[in-house]
């Protein structure tokens, strides 16, 4: 049985916001192409026919939305695309993801929602001047209002979501306040990215070790992804997030045009895969550049003798500088391991 992933960009990288930390505009911009525009209902059928040529009975596969902002791509795009899933023919388990920034997530899109079981990702920055120094609509005003607007609807329909929160030195500088304000406003699973052009290892270390504790302590049990995939992988020996073990697998992701990447963070031309209005999703999983990908990297000298190397290996190539290499001699993942493992 196949359980396969995809993410795809339905809107590319058009959004309603201009956030100061989007890493996605600015790869856009070191693309020939850097917006494809919203994808069209042909390419759509293309790339659920290509998909679905490739599994069979029983097999599990995730359709996860992503931006810029994929709620721009408009609800006939959706159910379109669901009912062209609907007609295939092989009997696969579908389930659909969607990260949103929440502009547009009104009562229609929240009842779309529910009745799709769609998993809702909901972008929030913890409380109000952390969101809105960096969350802005693009005339530069503050989103926040707006996106508890969302949550509080996504909330009325009993809709499944989390809460992304990107780590930025701002942020590491306010542990308890951003406890505090998600305890407040009843947050029930979190994941913080960092945000990778900005944090440090030190304040990713400062940020975690601050937030274990209250963490342990909080009367009701909140989903904090980075302390649940530490369990999964040093008590369970899984890795339950990409690139956590230093091994890169594709995510196909998929550009409006159909073309595919193999991870969002390299949605670049020269990591191009193929094409899913023309390739099958194995041609483009076994493809050249889909190999070099996902081949074994070189450790940083930092990570040589270290005691988690056999679980972490380096962790996220694309990551890494965020959380372990801009210091030699410092790694913020291994120093919050020794700290909060022993209390696992």
């Amino acid at each position: 049985m196949k359980q396969l992933s995809l993410m795809l960009k339905p809107a590319s990288s058009t959004c309603n916001m201009a956030c100061g930390y989007c890493f996605y505009a600015d790869e856009g911009k070191r693309r020939n192409v850097a917006n494809y525009g919203i994808m069209t209902q042909e390419t759509a059928a293309a790339v659920i026919s290509s998909v679905f040529c490739d599994l069979s009975d029983g097999d599990k596969i995730v359709f996860a939305f992503q931006g810029g902002e994929p709620t721009i791509a408009g609800l006939s795009f959706y159910e379109y695309f669901i009912s062209e899933v609907e007609k295939q023919t092989v009997k696969a388990a579908v389930s659909y993801a969607l990260q949103t920034n929440g502009i547009l997530a009104d009562e229609t899109w929240c009842e779309f929602f529910k009745r799709h079981n769609f998993l809702v990702g909901l972008s929030l920055d913890g409380y109000m001047e952390l969101h809105n120094s960096n969350r802005t609509t693009i005339g530069g005003v503050g989103t926040f209002s707006r996106v508890m607007k969302a949550k509080k609807l996504l909330d009325k329909y009993a809709v499944d979501y989390n809460i992304l929160a990107v780590l930025t030195n701002a942020m590491a500088r306010h542990p308890q306040k951003v406890w505090n304000f998600i305890a407040n406003v009843g947050v029930r699973y979190i994941q913080f990215i960092p945000c990778l052009d900005e944090l440090g290892p030190r304040n990713f270390y400062n940020f975690y070790s601050a937030i274990f504790p209250l963490w342990k302590r909080h009367k009701s049990y909140v989903s904090v992804k980075l302390f649940e995939d530490i369990i999964d992988m040093f008590i369970y020996g899984r890795a339950t997030a990409c690139g956590l073990n230093g091994q890169c697998q594709p995510q196909f992701v998929v550009e409006a045009d159909g073309g595919v990447y193999p991870c969002d963070f390299y949605a670049l031309d020269e990591f191009k895969l193929g094409n899913l209005t023309k390739d099958s999703l194995r041609q483009t999983f076994e493809s050249q550049v889909s190999k070099e990908f996902r081949a074994k990297r070189a450790v940083a000298r930092i990570c040589e003798k270290c005691r988690y190397r056999p679980s972490c290996n380096g962790g996220c190539k694309r990551q890494f500088f965020a959380i372990c290499g801009h210091d030699k001699d410092f790694c913020g993942y291994s120093m919050l391991l020794d700290e909060i493992l022993p209390q696992l």
